[in-house]
Protein backbone atom coordinates (compact mmCIF):
# COMPACT_ATOMS: atom_id res chain seq x y z
CA UNK A 1 0.00 0.00 0.00
CA UNK A 2 2.72 2.49 0.97
CA UNK A 3 5.58 0.67 -0.81
CA UNK A 4 7.62 0.43 2.39
CA UNK A 5 10.29 -2.25 2.55
CA UNK A 6 11.43 -4.18 5.61
CA UNK A 7 14.49 -1.97 6.17
CA UNK A 8 12.44 1.20 5.95
CA UNK A 9 9.84 -0.23 8.33
CA UNK A 10 12.50 -1.12 10.90
CA UNK A 11 14.00 2.36 10.58
CA UNK A 12 10.58 3.92 11.22
CA UNK A 13 10.04 1.66 14.25
CA UNK A 14 13.43 2.63 15.72
CA UNK A 15 12.75 6.31 15.04
CA UNK A 16 9.37 6.05 16.77
CA UNK A 17 10.99 4.26 19.70
CA UNK A 18 13.57 7.02 20.08
CA UNK A 19 11.20 9.97 19.60
CA UNK A 20 8.24 8.70 21.63
CA UNK A 21 9.99 6.50 24.13
CA UNK A 22 9.38 2.90 25.10
CA UNK A 23 6.93 3.76 27.89
CA UNK A 24 4.51 5.78 25.69
CA UNK A 25 4.91 3.77 22.48
CA UNK A 26 2.10 1.22 23.23
CA UNK A 27 -0.35 4.02 24.04
CA UNK A 28 0.53 5.91 20.87
CA UNK A 29 0.21 2.72 18.81
CA UNK A 30 -3.26 2.03 20.23
CA UNK A 31 -4.33 5.62 19.54
CA UNK A 32 -2.99 5.41 15.99
CA UNK A 33 -4.87 2.15 15.42
CA UNK A 34 -8.10 3.74 16.68
CA UNK A 35 -7.55 6.71 14.36
CA UNK A 36 -7.01 4.44 11.35
CA UNK A 37 -10.08 2.36 12.24
CA UNK A 38 -12.22 5.48 12.62
CA UNK A 39 -10.97 6.93 9.32
CA UNK A 40 -11.69 3.64 7.54
CA UNK A 41 -15.23 3.53 8.98
CA UNK A 42 -15.86 7.12 7.88
CA UNK A 43 -14.65 6.35 4.36
CA UNK A 44 -16.85 3.25 4.13
CA UNK A 45 -19.92 5.12 5.37
CA UNK A 46 -19.27 7.96 2.92
CA UNK A 47 -18.98 5.46 0.06
CA UNK A 48 -22.19 3.71 1.13
CA UNK A 49 -24.02 7.03 1.37
CA UNK A 50 -22.75 8.03 -2.06
CA UNK A 51 -23.96 4.73 -3.55
CA UNK A 52 -27.35 5.24 -1.94
CA UNK A 53 -27.70 8.82 -3.17
CA UNK A 54 -26.57 8.03 -6.73
CA UNK A 55 -29.56 5.74 -7.21
CA UNK A 56 -30.06 2.65 -9.35
CA UNK A 57 -27.26 1.61 -11.67
CA UNK A 58 -24.52 2.51 -9.21
CA UNK A 59 -24.77 -0.46 -6.83
CA UNK A 60 -21.35 -1.72 -7.90
CA UNK A 61 -19.72 1.70 -7.55
CA UNK A 62 -16.08 1.66 -6.47
CA UNK A 63 -14.15 4.66 -5.20
CA UNK A 64 -11.76 4.32 -8.15
CA UNK A 65 -14.75 4.70 -10.49
CA UNK A 66 -15.33 8.26 -9.31
CA UNK A 67 -12.65 9.58 -11.64
CA UNK A 68 -14.65 11.54 -14.25
CA UNK A 69 -13.16 9.70 -17.24
CA UNK A 70 -13.90 6.28 -15.75
CA UNK A 71 -17.41 7.29 -14.69
CA UNK A 72 -18.27 8.61 -18.16
CA UNK A 73 -16.73 5.58 -19.87
CA UNK A 74 -18.76 3.26 -17.67
CA UNK A 75 -22.01 5.08 -18.45
CA UNK A 76 -21.22 5.16 -22.17
CA UNK A 77 -20.67 1.40 -22.03
CA UNK A 78 -24.07 0.91 -20.39
CA UNK A 79 -25.74 3.11 -22.98
CA UNK A 80 -24.07 1.27 -25.87
CA UNK A 81 -25.32 -2.05 -24.47
CA UNK A 82 -28.84 -0.64 -24.35
CA UNK A 83 -28.49 0.65 -27.92
CA UNK A 84 -27.25 -2.75 -29.13
CA UNK A 85 -30.23 -4.48 -27.50
CA UNK A 86 -32.59 -1.99 -29.14
CA UNK A 87 -30.99 -2.61 -32.55
CA UNK A 88 -31.47 -6.36 -32.14
CA UNK A 89 -35.11 -5.87 -31.23
CA UNK A 90 -35.66 -3.60 -34.25
CA UNK A 91 -34.06 -6.06 -36.67
CA UNK A 92 -36.22 -8.83 -35.23
CA UNK A 93 -39.33 -6.69 -35.65
CA UNK A 94 -38.35 -5.87 -39.25
CA UNK A 95 -37.89 -9.56 -40.05
CA UNK A 96 -41.30 -10.42 -38.66
CA UNK A 97 -43.12 -7.46 -40.16
CA UNK A 98 -45.29 -8.26 -43.18
CA UNK A 99 -47.01 -5.78 -45.40
CA UNK A 100 -50.56 -6.53 -46.40
CA UNK A 101 -50.73 -6.25 -50.21
CA UNK A 102 -54.31 -4.96 -50.00
CA UNK A 103 -53.12 -1.87 -48.19
CA UNK A 104 -50.84 -0.87 -51.06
Amino acid sequence: MFNIGAGEFLTLCLLALVLIGPDKLPTVAVDAARLVKKARAMAQSATAELRENMGPGFEDLQVEDLHPKKLIAKQIGVMSEIADESKLELTEINKNAKIDPDLL
